[in-house]
Parts: C-alpha cells; sequence; structure tokens
C-alpha cells in the first residue's frame, strides 16, 4: 500500500517555501507524515483517503472506525473519472491526530492511501516602481534594448515578430487574479460553455465558472479584491509576467497575446491538497474539452510528498500539460530535502530556481543538481498587482512564470507539440550559467528567444 499526505500549501514570492520533486515509496511517506506532524503543516483532523476501486461499504466503514472518521467530501473530478478512478478521493474528518490515524491505516484492507491535507502557501515582499525605463530586466537578452545579458530574452523574440497567441492557455494555481487591471483586461479566459447565469451549462459540475474557479471559497469569483481578507497580489502578479499586454500603461508579459485561466485555490490561510487536486484536474478537464492548456503556473509549495496531488499532475502528463512550479525560497537543497510540488518527478515537472539581474543565484533561493531544472529571473521583478497596482517581488514565484511565460511562447509557434517537445525546447536551450553550475540540473538559465529555434 502506498501513503500519501494532505497539506496546505503557501505561494512562493519574495521568500516561497516548496518542496523536492520525489516519488516516496510507503515508508517514506509515512516518516514525511510524522514529520509534517509535528511541523503542523496540514489542516489537523482531515485526512484524504483513497479506496482501491470496488471498496465495499463493510471496508470503509472498518477503516473509518479505525480513524474515528466521517466522510466530509468525495473528490470526484471528470479528470479521475476518465482515468478509471471512480471511488475519488475522499476528505475525512477524523476524531484523532492525523498522523496517528494515518499509522491506524497502514495496511489497512481496501485502502490505497492515506494522507494529510497539507497546506500551501507563499510569501512576497513588495519594493516596487517598466520595459523603456530599465525596470523589466527580466524580458531583457543581452542584444535587446534595454539589454541585460541575464533577462530570459523575451524581448529578441518580440522583435522577430513572435509575441504569443491567443489560441494558447496557460492555468494559473495559485491565488486569483485582477481580470481587469489594465494590464490583464482580455488576457484572461472567458468561458464561452458557461456564461453567467446561474446554470452549469457545460456539465462540468461547476456554475458560472467564467474566468475559471475559486476552489478555495467554491464559487466563480477569482478575484475578490480584499473582500475576503486576501488581495489575489500573488496570482495577479504572476499573471502578469506571463501575459500583461504590451504598448499599455504599465509593463509587458513573455507573452503580449495568450489566454489565462484561474484556478485559484490559495486563500487567506494558504490552500489545501484537496483544492490544489481540484484545481489541476480543472485544467486537465478543460483540455479533454479541446481547449488548448498548454501549462500551469505553480508558484506555491509546502507539506510533503502526497499521492492524491502526483496522481493529479501526472493525469495533467498524460494530457499533455506541462505543470511549471517554484523551487521554493528557503534556499536549501532540494536533492536534500525534498521540496512539493516542484520535486514530484514527472515528465511534465519544471522546477524552477531564481536568478538576480547579475546572473547570481538569489541567496533565498532553493536549488538541487538532481532536482531543479533551470533558473529564471526571480529578483527586483515588477508586475501588475491588485487594485490596478504595479508591485517589485523576489522569489521563485517571480521565476517560474518567466519559464510558464517561454512555454506559452513556444507553444505559439509550435502548434500540437508534445510535453517532451516543450520540456527539451526549454532546457536545452537554457544558457549555461556559473551560479546555476552544479546547482541544477542544466547549470543554466531560462532562454525564451533561443527555445522558439528548438
Amino acid at each position: 500500500m502506498k501513503m500519501a499526505v494532505a497539506a496546505t500549501f503557501v505561494m512562493f514570492g519574495c521568500k516561497e517555501v516548496e518542496v523536492e520533486n520525489q516519488n516516496s515509496p510507503a515508508s517514506v511517506l509515512s516518516d514525511n507524515n510524522l514529520k509534517l506532524n509535528a511541523e503542523g503543516q496540514f489542516v489537523e483532523g482531515e485526512l484524504l483517503i483513497q479506496f482501491s476501486e470496488g471498496a465495499t461499504e463493510a471496508v470503509k466503514k472498518r477503516a473509518f472506525d479505525k480513524v474515528k472518521g466521517q466522510p466530509f467530501e468525495k473528490i470526484l473530478t471528470k479528470a479521475m473519472q476518465r482515468a478509471g478512478k471512480k471511488e475519488g478521493v475522499l476528505l475525512v474528518k477524523v476524531n484523532k491526530k492525523v498522523a496517528e490515524a494515518i499509522a491506524d491505516l497502514k495496511g489497512a484492507e481496501g485502502v490505497d492511501f492515506a494522507e494529510p491535507n497539507f497546506i500551501y502557501n507563499h510569501s512576497a515582499v513588495s519594493v516596487d516602481s517598466y520595459f523603456t525605463n530599465g525596470s523589466l530586466w527580466g524580458m531583457y537578452g543581452a542584444g535587446t534594448s534595454p539589454a541585460n545579458p541575464y533577462g530570459s530574452n523575451a524581448a529578441a523574440a518580440w522583435a522577430a515578430g513572435k509575441t504569443g497567441s491567443a489560441s494558447v492557455y496557460i492555468g494559473i494555481i495559485d491565488e486569483g487574479i485582477q481580470f481587469t487591471h489594465p494590464d490583464l483586461a482580455g488576457q484572461v479566459w472567458v468561458n464561452p460553455a458557461d456564461p453567467a447565469d446561474g446554470v452549469d451549462n457545460d456539465g462540468n459540475g461547476l456554475s458560472d465558472d467564467v474566468n475559471g474557479w475559486d476552489f478555495a471559497n467554491n464559487d466563480g469569483t477569482i478575484y475578490d479584491g480584499g473582500s475576503r481578507g486576501t488581495l489575489d497580489n500573488h496570482g495577479t502578479h504572476v499573471a502578469g509576467t506571463i501575459g500583461a499586454k504590451s504598448n499599455n500603461q504599465g509593463v509587458v508579459g513573455v507573452n503580449w497575446n495568450v489566454k489565462l485561466i484561474s484556478a485559484k485555490f490559495l486563500g487567506r490561510k494558504g490552500g489545501t491538497t484537496a483544492n490544489a487536486v481540484k484545481a489541476v484536474d480543472y485544467l486537465t478537464n478543460l483540455k479533454s474539452r479541446g481547449i488548448n492548456v498548454v501549462a500551469s503556473n505553480n508558484s506555491w509549495g509546502g507539506g510533503g510528498y502526497s499521492q492524491a496531488l502526483f496522481d493529479a499532475i501526472s493525469r495533467a502528463n498524460n494530457a499533455g500539460i506541462m505543470f511549471i512550479a517554484a523551487a521554493g525560497n528557503a534556499g536549501t537543497n532540494n536533492d536534500v530535502t525534498a521540496s512539493y510540488p516542484a520535486n514530484y518527478n514527472l515528465p511534465n515537472v519544471i522546477s524552477v530556481a531564481a536568478i538576480d539581474k547579475n546572473g547570481a543565484l538569489a541567496s533565498f533561493s532553493q536549488y538541487g543538481a538532481a532536482t531543479v531544472d533551470i533558473g529564471a529571473p526571480g529578483v527586483a521583478i515588477n508586475s501588475t498587482t491588485a487594485f490596478n497596482t504595479y508591485s517589485s517581488y523576489n522569489g521563485t514565484s517571480m521565476a517560474t512564470p518567466h519559464v510558464s511565460g517561454a512555454v506559452a511562447l513556444y507553444a505559439s509557434t509550435h502548434p500540437g507539440a508534445t510535453v517532451a517537445q516543450i520540456r527539451n525546447a526549454i532546457l536545452s536551450s537554457a544558457v549555461p550559467t556559473p551560479s546555476l553550475a552544479g546547482k541544477t540540473v542544466t547549470g543554466a538559465r531560462l532562454d525564451a528567444n533561443a527555445a522558439l529555434s528548438k
């Protein structure tokens, strides 16, 4: 039996917290769960349980009795159903410590895995200021004007007329997005199959998911603007780096043309594994409906290995969706201490470290010669924030959308590219960088323009 854990996740901003890419055996999962129990990085009193297909009600009741549990929610997404997971994942309220409950279910009949509901988060610090005045160094290259050899070199692609495509969609699994921001208006997806009329017109179980869905609050309002104690600054900042419009009042993203889909799961208290799984599967389901979702941006982390989340990311991989993940902001080695979701060992995952404008690995950035793939601009990154503002943030959260933006740019010039082709283009075109040698798999930094020739 494999065991997994449910956690709360946080967004990675000025200082992010993330964990490694790893396929953990049951013994390691159990150890991780006990460690997390001590650290309090999950929702106490909640468990995620996946039963074997065909498990009887009697088998389930015995499992619930072991942990003094009551089923609270059945998570059964369209993506799970297509993958043959008719049992889905149960969110169970337990009347005992999570680590104790997991131990009680180890080896239990009919239980594929039981894990904590992890909590994920981000943290960001604003230092504030754009392209012509030299403030968007992350978009420059050695031969652009303005120039910076350590930027993403997106500006060189623009000079060649490659500015993205509105037929390419990127999911932002994060906080929400201020879709009315002057630099983002028109860049956020509008669901043609489910207009705002109080009816679930597209039959996906979500009524009025017009621009995406807020899994933290279970409604279609992707931008709260402070009404629920969260500004959605982090998600809006990420969105701007990927796809802020050009020739407008403020900043510009790697793509001038793109469609952004909000899969909000981070709220005032962070986000949980349960909602992260729903967010990933939401995008996978959209892909099955013919919407060209090529990647999700994941600038968040926390908790330990989760089989439920691993399975969701694997379903996205099978659907042809990249999963770009922030390496984390604790300054540690992900080869030694895993950081999730960045450390999940799946073909569609690219883990991203942060560099500064001088090409140095950021002091806060996590790294890993075997587990962190590439570096990208992540220090003093100006982008859009809530209430029509602009802010400068630091973090692997900021490096990650540069890579997601490059993936979207590549997809715009290579329609139908596979996960393997996209991954190879991004990583094989990266520029060797001394500060990343022995610190990342490639030892190199992003070059969005060079990737287009792969």
